[in-house]
């Protein structure tokens, strides 16, 4: 149990996700780690989105590997595990996603899915994952020389790297690949208008949750044509593999398909330019790694610690709990902050050092318990080539950033929206 908080201590808001453009809230984190690790927050509406009945931030690593272990006491599909309420009629739409299950329903889905998304399949893609790495990387020094001598990372690599590597391992054609990027936006980014777009209205004049079944229709309609396709030209790839699976209804292709685009695009595409932010803002960390001083296995761990692509995931209390000496009652939101756990102090010595030697690591950039991420090991092999390729393409004398990056507002996803570098000197 921890000890009570002094009562002249206020607490700080991690909630509003327009903070998050500014930069993650690591003094926040860490007041709420020493004083309040388990601390009521407040949800006001904000840009529009109404407001809520307000959570349980849970900001220590041992608290939120505890929460989400502990799926009987803390439940994915009580309320789903985005901070903010769905509407009720749209709920039963929601629990049909494996994110949004628990065992043992949810056992059942993941091991349909991973059928699909095996490891042996995965390494497969490893050669061509390598050879676009070094050709995206490459253009961009190029195409930089010819110019002004700086280039967007984002822009230039990161988002095309982590949607065609999604696209092959699923399957979907070249001339459909902008749709994924699109759909991505629209789910991911809804608090951000640089990513969404305007948001959609209802009949009440408030936005339409982008994750309501009208708002994901045309995806869904898109994952059924697909998957008649697959059937008719089977191919090695995921789509295939879940379109001829027996055992799979059609509502639950849906929701695999949305998860898979989603999730399986956005995992990367937010990891890899906050890899490639803290290797340009440690130039000596980087040296080291490309003069193979350290394992590329650990500097792919370390840089997903110190920049996990998710910052919260929501559980819903199943039963009156207590935890870290906080009375939790059923029905309570329980969040749990990735980044704050990862730069916890009780787990990782000087948390705010770059390590990429850094071991034991056990950071939950992927979650941890039964919903452990299915995707880690293609994200890890992503990483890895593309952070393999940097040093060898972007010696450290021509990794600088000439601005800060734009960063998302969002307080789910830990998203870069640019990162401006000066690649050839100058």
């Amino acid at each position: 149990m921890s000890d009570p908080a002094p009562a002249e201590t206020p607490v700080p808001d991690v909630f509003d996700p327009r903070q998050y453009a500014r930069g993650i809230p690591h003094d926040h984190y860490r007041h709420l780690r020493d004083h309040h690790p388990v601390a009521w927050q407040e949800e006001p509406e904000v840009l529009g989105w109404p407001a809520g009945p307000g959570f349980w931030a849970v900001t220590r690593h041992e608290d939120t590997v505890r929460v989400l272990k502990d799926s009987s006491t803390y439940s994915s599909y009580l309320g789903a595990t985005q901070i903010r309420d769905p509407d009720p009629a749209d709920l039963p739409f929601i629990r049909r996603m494996m994110l949004n299950q628990d065992p043992p329903h949810h056992r059942r889905l993941r091991v349909l899915v991973s059928r699909a998304f095996t490891p042996k399949r995965v390494d497969r893609f490893e050669t061509v994952v390598r050879e676009r790495a070094r050709s995206l990387l490459t253009r961009a020094v190029t195409e930089a020389r010819a110019g002004d001598g700086t280039c967007d990372l984002v822009a230039q690599v990161t988002d095309d790297y982590a949607l065609l590597n999604l696209t092959d391992l699923v399957g979907v054609p070249e001339s459909d690949r902008g749709l994924l990027l699109h759909w991505t936006r629209r789910v991911i980014g809804y608090q951000d208008s640089d990513e969404a777009g305007t948001p959609v209205l209802g009949p009440d004049g408030k936005p339409v949750n982008p994750r309501s079944p009208a708002a994901l229709r045309d995806m869904f309609d898109y994952a059924h044509a697909l998957a008649a396709h697959k059937r008719r030209h089977p191919a090695d790839d995921v789509m295939t593999a879940l379109a001829t699976d027996p055992e799979l209804v059609a509502p639950e292709l849906e929701m695999f398909f949305f998860l898979l685009v989603v999730a399986g695009n956005d995992t990367v595409r937010s990891a890899a330019p906050g890899g490639l932010h803290l290797l340009a803002e440690n130039p000596e960390a980087y040296g080291r790694l490309r003069d193979g001083e350290v394992a590329l296995t650990t500097a792919v761990d370390e840089l997903l610690r110190r920049h996990p692509p998710v910052l919260t995931f929501r559980r819903t209390a199943t039963r009156d709990t207590v935890l870290a000496g906080t009375r939790i009652r059923t029905g309570d939101k329980v969040v749990v902050f990735h980044a704050s756990a990862n730069h916890d102090e009780r787990v990782f010595p000087d948390p705010f050092t770059l390590d990429l030697a850094r071991t034991p690591n056990p950071h939950i950039s992927f979650g941890d318990g039964p919903h452990v991420c299915l995707g880690a090991h293609f994200a890890r092999l992503q990483l890895g080539a593309l952070y393999e390729e940097a040093c060898r393409t972007l010696p450290p004398g021509l990794l600088h950033l000439v601005a800060p990056p734009r960063r998302l507002v969002s307080n789910f996803i830990n998203g870069l929206k640019s990162l401006p570098v000066r690649l050839a000197g100058g």
